[in-house]
């Protein structure tokens, strides 16, 4: 038990400081395509943070010997976007506020293109709406219907890349860390930064999961718990890194967009490939995770739309959460 605390605190530790190498990285990378601020996050953070999670899916559904052993995939690819839309949103809610306090005139406000993050909401409902959906039938040929997500993955990208804004400025980065002194770093060395930083956040966030299923199996959870609690709180830990750096630096708009373009990575990737290797049929709790998520998504889309998004608003969808997980604690130990 000693040995899975210290590893559960060191490769948390080792994420959290190899995101900073990533986030570093790919901000160097994007200027080297010069994509701006939120296509950065959208596509090239979010793809690199959101590989721990495909990574669990991908094994589980893959590799899993037993039924019990797949569902751990399936509950990682409900259970991802259930975390990113409550708790990744409510961390930056949360790091913004503790930032501006004693600055009360921007204490509230969300500096982002935030029409441009209600598309993303929308995109997301669409999608997870209708892969809720296939959860609820059973017919032989569902499994070629995985092939809709990826094309409406591809479909995303090429949408955020032909709208973005201007390229990141030179003057808005920080050095390159693994070149500290080049003022103009190559691609050579942004991507290679940013690949090694990308090595090390897998190899930590498995020996991380492994430490939570551990726990779990300590605590008596049940496989249903660790796939929709314990593994996808432990795979997102990198958005959430990522969002708090990024805040930190002050730039909320590359940490806004890397949760919503993780999330529609979530939407599309993992559940690809539960779709083509699993049966894909939802139980209750499943169902309950994609409702919750569903309700913080709503209300996301709503503000955002308005443009009427705030630091307390932002903060208060990890609410959902709190739902979810005491529904799943009356559900299994009631």
């Amino acid at each position: 038990m000693l040995l899975t605390l210290f590893l559960f605190f060191l490769s948390a530790a080792v994420i959290y400081l190899a995101c900073e190498f990533f986030v570093n990285g790919v901000e160097w990378v994007g200027h080297r395509f010069q994509l701006g601020a939120t296509a950065t996050g959208t596509v090239l953070a979010a793809f690199g943070t959101a590989l721990p999670e495909s990574a669990v899916t991908f094994m589980a559904v893959v590799f899993g010997d037993t039924p019990e052993q797949k569902d751990i995939g399936v509950g990682a690819a409900m259970g991802g976007p259930l975390v990113l839309a409550t708790l990744a949103y409510a961390v930056v809610g949360l790091a913004l506020w503790r930032a501006r306090r004693g600055q009360p005139a921007q204490a509230n406000c969300i500096n982002a293109d935030q029409r441009r993050l209600a598309r993303d909401q929308a995109w997301f409902m669409g999608i997870f709406v209708f892969k809720v959906g296939l959860g609820l039938l059973a017919f032989a040929w569902k499994p070629w219907l995985g092939i809709l997500f990826l094309a409406t993955y591809g479909l995303y990208i090429k949408r955020e890349l032909s709208n973005d804004e201007d390229c990141i400025d030179c003057e808005d980065l920080e050095p390159l860390k693994l070149r500290p002194r080049d003022d103009n770093p190559s691609m050579f060395w942004a991507a290679t930064q940013t690949l090694l930083a990308l090595v090390v956040i897998a190899g930590a966030s498995h020996v991380f999961v492994n430490q939570i299923e551990l726990l779990g199996i300590a605590m008596g959870a049940s496989p249903h718990v660790a796939a929709l609690l314990l593994a996808p709180g432990a795979t997102e830990l990198p958005e959430n890194m990522n969002a708090l750096i990024w805040v930190g630096q002050g730039k909320e708009r590359p940490a806004l967009a890397n949760i919503s373009g993780a999330m529609m990575i979530q939407a599309t990737i993992p559940s690809a490939l539960g779709i083509f290797l699993t049966p894909w049929l939802l139980d209750g709790p499943l169902l309950a995770a994609g409702l919750f998520t569903m309700l913080s998504i709503s209300l996301l889309w709503l503000r955002f739309r308005r443009a009427g998004m705030s630091v307390p608003a932002l903060s208060a969808v990890g609410g959902f959460y709190a739902l979810f997980a005491a529904y799943l604690g009356w559900h299994f130990y009631a």
